[in-house]
Order: structure tokens, then sequence, then C-alpha cells
């Protein structure tokens, strides 16, 4: 087995962060499935602009749907489902054969809806409808306008990827939104069975959020500067660490057993945003300390493929969650506020999005209008 597979073996799924129609149809994901031990896929509007607007791959399609006098909207919304949809496909017998536990496809509602409660509940009923596949989930931002629509979706029986989660008390508050649509959906006796959500914890960006403020007062020297200089790249994992300390009290406690009972699962904790931005940080930095039962780490295809290489995988998410709560505590004493950079990291994240997603849409909208011209040529 190689690294990658090995993460099962600690109760780790491996996920892949990517979406190119080349990939799908190309044989590689299947490859990836069959002999890497990926285990499911996740997709954002970044990596839909990546792989729409630079490569050739959608070109065709882009240009017979501009003839059919399709929208802007429209056309981006065919292409992406249709790539989940075929993903979906690879995915559903690894669904199947693990009781709906892994195989699972997300795809992200649009970004421009993240602060729209009702338009977000709108356009994720409207993909989940068209999608039409058991093992998909939908991927809702954790803001504070989405926590209704994760009570609502997992109600009505939606797979719920919650997205861009930098902070453990957000991260309590959408698993209590999760519950809270279990038990809303047992309320007027519909079954828990088979709905999944998993929410998806940010990690490098924290350190790179605050790793400068740390690097400034470690140049004070003293007390103060020994210990910034022991929290230089150590923030995220801590905070993960602990976000799964949360995660076992929440989900192993009295109140999940008895929606566990009627047969609801736990919300995985997946950890997203696993490439290092900083080239001296090991490829391995933000999966080796988080291994562990009920985890998913999602990984753009570099970490993926270094991981692969060079992986160590061992059973690791509870080491040293003393020294994660200590180091939190630690950062505080600083004068840093990991609320304050956290809510940051939402508000940008939110923003990282929407730009490429706004390329995309050019992108295509000058695809379409040089088709449109050319069907009036002829």
């Amino acid at each position: 087995m190689n690294p990658l597979e090995k993460l099962s073996t600690f109760g780790q799924s491996p996920w892949l962060d990517d979406m190119r129609r080349g990939l799908i149809t190309g044989g590689g994901l299947q490859h990836m499935i069959d002999d890497d031990g990926v285990r499911g896929l996740t997709s954002n509007p970044a990596i839909f602009e990546e792989s729409i607007a630079r490569s050739g791959d959608y070109d065709g399609a882009i240009r017979r749907l501009s003839r059919r006098d399709k929208s802007v909207e429209e056309i981006y919304q065919i292409l992406t489902t249709e790539d989940v949809q075929n993903a979906a496909d690879l995915f559903r017998p690894l669904y199947d054969e693990t009781g709906g536990a892994d195989g699972f496809v997300s795809y992200e509602v649009s970004p421009r809806l993240a602060k729209d409660t009702e338009g977000t509940l709108k356009e994720a009923r409207h993909l989940w409808k068209v999608i039409d596949c058991p093992n998909l989930m939908i991927k809702v931002p954790a803001t504070q306008e989405g926590l209704p629509v994760i009570k609502r979706l997992i109600s009505e029986g939606i797979n719920v990827n919650v997205t861009l989660i930098f902070g453990l008390p957000r991260y309590k508050l959408v698993t209590k939104a999760y519950m809270d649509g279990l038990k809303e959906r047992l309320a007027r006796g519909e079954s828990v069975q088979g709905i999944a959500s998993v929410a998806s914890f940010f990690l490098s960006r924290i350190d790179t959020i605050l790793d400068p403020q740390l690097e400034e007062i470690k140049k004070e020297g003293g007390e103060r500067g020994d210990k910034a200089a022991g929290l230089i790249g150590e923030v995220a994992v801590a905070s993960a660490k602990m976000a799964y300390v949360a995660y076992k009290e929440i989900f192993e406690g009295p109140d999940f057993a008895e929606l566990a009972a009627q047969g609801a699962k736990p919300q995985r904790l997946l950890w997203a945003s696993t490439g290092t931005k900083n080239p001296a940080y090991a490829a391995g930095k933000y999966i080796e300390p988080l291994i562990g039962p009920n985890t998913v780490n999602t990984m753009a295809q570099k970490t993926l493929n270094l991981y692969r290489k060079s992986g160590e995988p061992a059973l690791t998410i509870e080491q040293d969650a003393d020294k994660a709560d200590k180091a939190l505590t630690t950062l505080e004493s600083l004068g840093i506020s990991i609320d304050e950079a956290t809510q940051k990291l939402e508000d940008e994240g939110v923003e990282k999005f929407i730009t490429p997603f706004g390329s995309l849409m050019e992108t295509i909208t000058k695809a379409r209008d040089e088709a449109t011209a050319q069907v009036a040529q002829v």
C-alpha cells in the first residue's frame, strides 16, 4: 500500500480537491480511486475557473450551448453539473460498497450567495434535484447566513459539505446546525439514515495570516519573542486538534447518542486547504499530525502526489492535544485574537471564490459572444 492508501487504515479518507473534465474522461480519476485509495472529491469555483478557463476541454461544449442560446449562467451550470455527475458515477461503487460512508463528490453553491440565506437554500435545492446523485454533497459556506441553510438542508435529507470553517466557535455552531436539522427531520417522523455531512476546517490559511504577526513579536526577543517563535507554523494544526477534541465531545456525547440510535451518522471533520503555502514547510505538514478515525483530508493534486511518494502516515490526531490547547492560550496571551483572524479569513475566503467565479463568467461570456457571432455570420 502506498501512503495515501494507508490513511484509510487509520480511519481517514483521502479525497481529491480537483475537478477537470480531462481527469474524469481520461481515466486519471478512476486510476486514483483504484490504485491510490482516493475516496471522494471536492470542487469549488476557483477549481472550475482553473479547469474551464485555462484548458481547451470545454471549448466545444461552450460553443454548442451558445448556439442553443443558453445564458452564461446556464452554460456554467450545465458544464459543471455534468462533470460532477460523471465524477459521482465513478465514485458510486465505492459509495455503495461502504454503505454511504465514502464516495462523495461535492459541488458548491454560487459564492455570490454566501450572505444570502434564501438564495443559497434555493440554489442548493435546485442543484440537488438537477444532479440527482445520492453520493452528492452540496457545499454551503459556514457564514452566519449559511448556518440556517445547513439545518434546513439536513432536515430535508440533502447531504451537506460545510465549507470555509476557520475557527472553533463557528465549528461548534456548524455541528449544532447539523444536529438540529436531524432532530427536525425526526420530529416530522422521517428517517435520518443515509444522510451525510462533513465540516470542512481550513488549515494553511490560518498560519499564513498569523505567522507574520508572530514573526514581528519574535523580533522583540525576550520571553514574548520566545513564545511567538514557538507558535510560528503551529496554530493551524493546534486549532484542528482542538476541533477534533470538540468533535469527540459532541458526537460521542449523550445528545448525539439519541440521534445515532435512530441511524444518524456523525458529521465528519474534513481538513481542507492542506497544501502548504510556505515553501519552508513540509508537504505533509497539514496531513500527518491530523490522521485519525472519522476524518477526511482533501488534497490538491500536487499535495496528493507528494504525499503518495513520501508520506509516513500514523495515528496522530489525538497526540499532543494538551499542547495544542496551550498553544491557543499562548496566542491569546500575546495579544493576538484568533477569533478576529478567523473571521477575517472567512470574509477573505468568500471573496477568493467570488473573484475567480466572476472571471470564469467573463470567460464564458466571451466564448458565448464569439460563438453567437459566428452563427450570425453564417
